[in-house]
C-alpha cells in the first residue's frame, strides 16, 4: 500500500511533467519496423507475438539471474527526438496500454477482461513490480500481450544522471527477458517525461519510445464514468489509450474497462499490438 500511495503522490505532483513530456509530439506515426512515415504504413498486427513464452506453471523453474541462457543482444535503433504517439495503417485500429504494474489486486482482472473479448494489449511494467509478481508477466506472455519497459522504480528521468537512467532501464529489461521470454522492444518514460538520454539509451537497448494519444486520467481516480467517457469520446483510428494497472487504487480502471472495451468492439474498432521485430 505504501508503494501505491507513493505512486499516487508522485503522479499528482508531476501531472504537469506528463503534459510537458508529450507536448509537441503529435503526428508521429508508427509503421511496421518502427520507422516514421509520412505516407501509407503497414498496420500493426493483432494477436500474440511470435515467441517461446514461459508458462505460468513453469516459470518458477527458470533461473532468476546468472545461470540462464546468455542475454539477447538488442538490435540498435536510430535515436528519435520524440516518442511515438499513435499507430498507423488502414481501418479502425486502436491500441490499449497499461502502465505501472503488474499488481496482483488489479492486473488479473484486466487480463481476464481482455481474454473475455480476445483482445491483446501492451503492458509497460516496472521492474520492482515484476520481481514480486513474475507469474503475471508469464501470463501476459502466454496470452499474447506485448510487454514494455517502464523503468525499475518509476522515477522522473529528467532528474537522474545518465548512468542512473541506464540502470533503471537495463535492470527492467533483464527481468522482463528472464520472466517474459524475450527482451522488451518498447519503452515508456514515467510521467511521459522524456529527455535525450532516455531516447539514446532506449535506442541502444533496442527499444522504441512509445507515448499515448488518449489519457484515461485513471491515475487521478476521477470516477468510473469519467474514465469511460475519456475513452469513448477519444476513440479514433490510430489512437493509443493510456490506462494503469498499478500505482494506486485501480478498481475504477477495472470497472471502466468492462464497459468501454465492448463499446469499442461494438463500434467496429480492432484492438491491436505492434508487430514484433525480428
Amino acid at each position: 500500500m505504501q508503494k501505491d500511495q507513493l505512486f499516487t503522490r508522485r503522479r499528482m505532483l508531476l501531472a504537469g511533467a506528463a503534459a510537458l513530456g508529450t507536448a509537441g509530439t503529435a503526428g508521429i506515426v508508427l509503421a511496421a519496423g518502427g520507422e516514421e512515415t509520412a505516407g501509407t504504413a503497414v498496420a500493426p498486427v493483432p494477436g500474440p507475438q511470435a515467441r517461446q513464452a514461459l508458462k505460468p506453471s513453469a516459470f518458477r523453474l527458470q533461473p532468476f539471474t546468472g545461470y540462464g541462457p546468455p542475454r539477447t543482444k538488442p538490435r540498435k535503433l536510430k535515436v528519435r527526438r520524440k516518442p511515438i504517439l499513435e499507430i498507423s495503417g488502414r481501418g479502425r485500429r486502436m491500441m490499449l496500454t497499461f502502465d505501472d504494474g503488474p499488481n496482483p489486486a488489479y492486473t488479473p482482472h484486466i487480463l481476464d477482461t481482455l481474454a473475455k473479448y480476445d483482445v491483446r494489449a501492451m503492458f509497460f511494467v516496472c521492474g520492482e513490480c515484476v520481481a514480486d509478481n513474475r507469474e503475471l508477466l508469464a501470463r501476459m506472455a502466454d496470452e499474447g500481450h506485448v510487454v514494455g519497459n517502464h523503468t525499475w522504480t518509476h522515477p522522473l528521468l529528467t532528474t537522474l544522471r545518465r548512468k542512473e537512467i541506464r540502470s533503471e532501464m537495463e535492470r527492467t529489461s533483464d527481468i522482463i527477458e528472464d520472466t517474459y521470454g524475450e527482451r522488451p522492444q518498447w519503452f515508456r518514460a514515467p510521467y511521459g517525461a522524456w529527455n535525450r538520454a532516455a531516447f539514446q539509451l532506449g535506442a541502444e537497448m533496442g527499444m522504441e519510445p512509445m507515448a499515448w494519444t488518449v489519457d484515461t486520467t485513471d491515475w487521478m481516480e476521477p470516477g468510473t464514468g469519467t474514465i469511460i467517457d475519456q475513452v469513448e469520446s477519444g476513440a479514433a483510428p490510430g489512437v493509443v489509450v493510456l490506462s494503469h494497472d498499478a500505482g494506486g487504487d485501480r478498481s475504477q480502471t477495472v470497472r471502466a474497462l468492462r464497459e468501454w472495451l465492448p463499446y469499442l468492439i461494438d463500434s467496429g474498432y480492432h484492438l491491436t499490438v505492434p508487430p514484433r521485430r525480428v
